[in-house]
């Protein structure tokens, strides 16, 4: 039980409570009470001057001729940006496809750097997969051209995507020659002469490739083909090494050259010895960017730095 002599105490420290709530009170009505009758009087008047406009800008509008659908669509104070056809197909392919690219998105970023700044271009891919049409979408505007070993399956993607440029090529080599094709290409001086691939005397020249590949100068090159990961298949011993003659036989300016599966030996030494380390601009997981400068333009230049 209290005693009496904390009665007035308690009585007081009530009432210094209840006298601080009704202040707190006080000030909180005043901080959320609603605006004055003044601005949404001004509110309203605004509004009703802004549809008093657009019914006059529209009666203006109906007694004027009509412009084209273009204009409608886009109105001059406005830019229309259209999204590509060629993007527009990779998006809406990419949404409904369980397949995805093979490379990664860290490995594609090594390339589409690149493509950001030289699109459109010319951009020759040996390989033609499920990344093909995200490559010519990223190129819209560009030629993209993509060589392929087999030619059942190049009928069997033009038949979905007839968009696509594609070729077949013909590769004579197999996995079990590299070490032999190795030695030929450092030691034959042939292989070291800049002149076209179908003239070529070296025997890692690709011969068959189409006269469409070979009177374009190509801005980027991807060699994602052919085949490489068996001792039956034909290896891409021949494709990185026409890929880096193709680079040094362009009129003038540099192309890059991209090698993926690199963390393979054919891709890794063949890559390093005929698209050269001196070239070699970076690595991202799989994949190798070289920048190859023309030799035509600079006849005097070693085939590697």
């Amino acid at each position: 039980m209290r005693s009496k002599s904390q009665s007035p105490i308690n009585v007081k420290l009530i009432l210094i409570v209840f006298f601080l709530v009704f202040l707190l009170f006080l000030v909180l009505r005043s901080t959320f009470s609603p605006s004055p009758p003044q601005q949404t009087q001004s509110l309203d008047h605004s509004v009703a001057v802004s549809n008093s406009s657009s019914e006059d800008q529209e009666t203006e509008d109906h007694h004027q001729p009509s412009s084209s659908s273009s204009s409608v669509d886009c109105p001059s104070t406005q830019t229309c940006n259209k999204i590509s056809p060629s993007l527009a197909n990779a998006l809406v392919h990419y949404a409904t496809s369980n397949v995805t690219p093979q490379q990664t998105l860290k490995e594609i970023s090594v390339s589409l750097r690149v493509l950001e700044k030289k699109s459109p271009c010319n951009f020759l891919v040996f390989g033609l997969g499920h990344d093909s049409l995200m490559w010519t979408g990223l190129n819209h505007g560009g030629r993209t051209v993509f060589l392929e070993e087999d030619k059942s399956w190049i009928e069997q993607i033009q038949s979905q995507l007839p968009s696509l440029e594609s070729y077949h090529v013909i590769y004579d080599t197999r996995i079990t020659q590299a070490d032999e094709l190795m030695e030929t290409g450092m030691s034959n001086q042939d292989c070291k002469e800049v002149i076209d691939p179908g003239f070529s005397k070296c025997q890692l020249a690709l011969k068959g490739l189409p006269q469409q590949v070979l009177d374009i100068d190509w801005d980027l090159i991807m060699v994602d083909a052919p085949t490489g990961w068996h001792d039956g298949a034909p290896g891409r011993m021949s494709a990185i090494y026409t890929a880096g003659l193709i680079a040094r036989n362009k009129e003038e300016g540099e192309t890059h050259v991209f090698v993926h599966d690199v963390d393979r030996v054919v891709e890794d030494q063949f890559s390093k010895a005929f698209l050269c380390e001196g070239y070699l601009v970076e690595q991202e997981g799989r994949i190798r960017h070289f920048n190859i400068p023309s030799h035509k333009a600079a006849l005097a230049r070693p085939f590697c730095p």
